[in-house]
């Protein structure tokens, strides 16, 4: 089983290179956490998609950490990787999102593989839960999404982006909306990113995906399929639209061609969103040591 590790995003709300930002005593970060638990729960393989000029900052740091525990290779999120024919003006800087992130890594992964973000404390019980699903429950047309309650992934300094997931009786995902999602006098408020849709109250239970997909490697033919719609759809927004992975999910869903399970999670994310954040997650991480949740220094 492979771990793909989302990593080539620019950090701007945070305001830096916020995936290497130490986060405990030792000087590891929380993309250190992911990877621990990964190992414990038998993935034996980890992609990092990152941006090229990032290589050696992510080589020096996370990978030499790793190395020699599990099996590292590193792949490049660049704007020049388009379906033939296609250009993106050159003024664009930001990469194309999280689907063209993906297929940066169509080369490197195995018949199954799970997805994070590199930013995103997901917590053992979420690895455990996506090893499981890749290990019983994975198919080609069958790909799951690790989803936690919604009140489990909130800041208290300002919104996050947040898939909320809205499923059938079985537990299938029927619609993934793309939301920002805060808490306003007392209640949870959700406003689609999609500017004509109207926001929308959630309880605290409410499932979101955190990007943590499980897949096959079938997803990969879909994402070429797709990518030339997408681009000539948004052939007027080309320096800011995003390929992003669940709004192809959703279509897919829509068009019958997969079914993805949505695995309840109870784990409680902790991620610096805003720099703000730090200190709270710095806190959490060392009670989670502290109770014996993880080796003092991980490696």
């Amino acid at each position: 089983m492979d771990l793909v590790i989302l990593a080539a995003g620019m950090g701007s709300r945070f305001g830096g290179l916020k995936q290497i930002e130490k986060m405990d005593e030792y000087g590891n970060f929380i993309i250190d956490y992911s990877i621990y638990d990964a190992i414990r729960a038998g993935f034996d393989k980890v992609i990092f998609i990152i941006k090229e000029e990032n290589l050696e900052i992510f080589r020096e740091t996370v990978g030499k950490r790793i190395e020699d525990k599990i099996k590292v290779e590193y792949v490049f999120q660049k704007l020049s990787l388009l379906p033939e024919g296609y250009s993106i003006p050159s003024e664009r800087e930001k990469p194309l999102g999280t689907a063209q992130a993906i297929l940066a890594a169509k080369n490197n992964v195995s018949d199954t593989f799970a997805i994070i973000n590199a930013d995103d404390f997901y917590g053992k019980e979420a690895f455990d839960a996506a090893a499981a699903f890749l290990k019983n429950d994975v198919k080609p047309n069958v790909y799951g999404n690790v989803a936690y309650n919604v009140t489990n992934t909130m800041t208290e300094n300002g919104s996050v982006k947040r898939g909320v997931l809205s499923t059938d009786k079985n537990g299938n995902l029927t619609h993934i909306e793309e939301s920002s999602v805060s808490k306003e006098n007392g209640k949870i408020i959700a406003k689609p990113l999609d500017e004509a849709k109207s926001q929308f109250e959630i309880d605290s239970k409410t499932p979101v995906s955190m990007n943590l997909f499980c897949f096959h490697r079938s997803i990969m033919d879909y994402l070429d399929n797709k990518f030339p719609k997408f681009l000539d759809d948004n052939k007027d927004n080309l320096l800011k639209c995003e390929y992003l992975i669940p709004t192809v999910v959703s279509e897919l869903i829509s068009d019958n061609k997969v079914s993805v399970k949505v695995v309840n999670c109870d784990a409680v994310w902790y991620g610096v969103t805003y720099k703000e954040d730090k200190p709270f997650v710095v806190s959490s991480l060392k009670k989670l040591v502290d109770d014996g949740k993880y080796k003092k220094g991980l490696w």
